[in-house]
């Protein structure tokens, strides 16, 4: 009993020491007023300046935590590339897989910053156009894979290995469904 009573002390004291004196706060009081006044504001989950728009991360998300939503005006990245849409992160729905962050073909491809990250994208600044016309040397392996996820085949369009992968797979799609379809 004396325990207990000990510790009651011990915390009561402890709190009104925190509230009175302004002793062992863990935030500071700025920090604290725009908690209590609702002042913070999320950080940027899309770099939108940077992102390619290829659906790739909206693709591979195992939630449908991403949906891409269409730009009010389309812009030209380069020849054959025209960005329509960009991904927007739903936070209650993410599980922060990173499965997006690490498909991103700007970060996946290039070596950059992602253009998608559940919990911060941080500044990305690069020069697309530059990035894109950039020789890179992909193993066939992973262009298949990163293919099957991309909306946008622009990006794989010059490669016939990849393009003969992806009719294969389709037809093999289509012959599955039309057995579905039959059963």
């Amino acid at each position: 009993m004396k325990n207990l009573i000990r510790i009651i002390l011990e915390g009561a004291y402890g709190n009104f020491k925190k509230i009175f004196f302004k002793s062992d706060r863990l935030t500071d009081m700025n920090l604290r007023a725009d908690i209590l006044g609702s002042n913070v504001k999320p950080t940027d989950k899309v770099a939108d300046t940077a992102c390619i728009g290829c659906g790739g991360c909206a693709n591979v998300c195992p939630t449908n935590a991403i949906s891409m939503i269409n730009l009010d005006k389309s812009e030209k990245l380069m020849e054959n590339w025209i960005k329509t849409q960009i991904p927007e992160l739903n936070s209650e729905k993410c599980v922060f897989c990173y499965y997006c962050h690490d498909f991103c073909p700007i970060y996946a491809l290039f070596g950059e910053k992602s253009t998608i990250h559940p919990n911060d994208v941080g500044e990305v600044s690069l020069e697309l156009n530059e990035l894109m016309n950039q020789p890179v040397k992909i193993s066939e392996d992973k262009i298949k894979f990163i293919a099957q996820f991309l909306s946008n085949k622009n990006v794989i369009k010059n490669n016939k290995s990849i393009s003969k992968f992806l009719t294969v797979k389709a037809n093999t799609n289509n012959i599955k469904n039309s057995a579905d379809k039959e059963e």
